[in-house]
């Protein structure tokens, strides 16, 4: 260590010069590299382990409505060993499935028609128009989100009751179409809210009404909305169970998961059975996420165009 002292009128100035302490040394390039390939190499592990053990049971569904009871209840092996269709041909026929198909298929797209409808609209409303208490109306319907359907299930059976509508499809439709309002709407206000605002003012000024507005320009421009909108509930309508087996009590209008409880409600379960109408119950959940995926996902990254 080195000291200086300097006279600068009657101040006194020291110097100190420290001598440098140990340098830090900093890992390799190929230190870092190899570190950084086992960090991804163990997430990639994870995410294939996590994936694995979540299509399981569906893989385990799959090879189980090809084998015949004997086999579904004695091998434990994902592969049939004597691959049939013969169980699904039961099932399909057994289980009535056209008719709970059926049932389904026109429940399903009645509701979906509400929720676009209605739902586009509001969101029109909330997102371009302007009225007292707007932004208090959407903040209700987003605090709805946080609502357990659960406990609404009991006011509605009474309501259904009060109203006749009991053992109906309107009952469900309704009811279904109300569920899905604080997400809907959501969507589609936050597609609307990335329009332009000139667009709506230019149709104003060229003396377009506010319903020509909306069904001209706002609502051809929320196609990707409409698409998630639409997967998102015919997922949930398709698979409803609870609030159906509640409200409906006619055989008749039971829709493929009432349907598919009949199984179960034998003495002596077939599992095989069981698994083929859950694949058939599936099925058109599969083909239509698949058909419209391209959308779902571009509305939801919110790429508009």
């Amino acid at each position: 260590m080195a000291t200086s002292v300097t006279d600068l009128d009657g101040l006194v100035c020291e110097t100190v010069s420290v001598p440098p302490g140990p340098t830090r040394r900093r890992p390799s390039p190929r230190a870092s590299r190899i570190g950084g390939i086992a960090v991804r190499g163990l997430a990639v592990s994870l995410l294939v382990f996590y994936g694995l053990l979540s299509v399981y049971p569906f893989l385990w569904m799959v090879s189980g409505a090809f084998k015949d009871v004997q086999e579904v209840t004695s091998s434990g092996s994902l592969l049939p060993q004597r691959p049939t269709l013969q169980t699904l041909i039961d099932t399909w026929s057994t289980l009535d499935f056209a008719l709970f198909l059926r049932n389904s298929v026109v429940l399903t797209g009645i509701s979906l028609i509400l929720i676009v409808i209605v739902y586009s609209l509001a969101g029109y409303a909330l997102s371009v128009m302007t009225f007292p208490g707007r932004r208090l109306v959407f903040a209700g319907f987003l605090a709805i989100l946080f609502v357990p359907g659960v406990t609404t299930l009991l006011p509605l059976v009474l309501l259904f009751y009060e109203l006749g509508l009991l053992n109906s499809w309107t009952g469900l439709a309704l009811a279904f179409a109300n569920g899905a309002a604080p997400l809907a709407i959501l969507i589609f206000k936050s597609l609307y809210d990335s329009i332009p605002r000139e667009i709506h003012e230019a149709a104003r000024i060229d003396g377009a009404s506010e319903f020509r507005i909306y069904w001209r320009l706002y609502l051809p421009l929320a196609r990707p909305a409409i698409i998630t909108v639409l997967v998102l509930n015919f997922v949930s309508i398709w698979n409803e169970y609870v609030l159906t087996a509640v409200v409906l009590s006619d055989p008749e209008k039971y829709s493929l998961p009432l349907g598919l409880q009949n199984l179960l409600s034998t003495n002596v379960v077939r599992w095989n059975d069981v698994m083929a109408g859950s694949l058939l119950l599936v099925v058109p959940v599969i083909f239509v996420f698949v058909l419209l995926q391209r959308y779902f996902v571009s509305s939801i990254t919110g790429a508009v165009k």
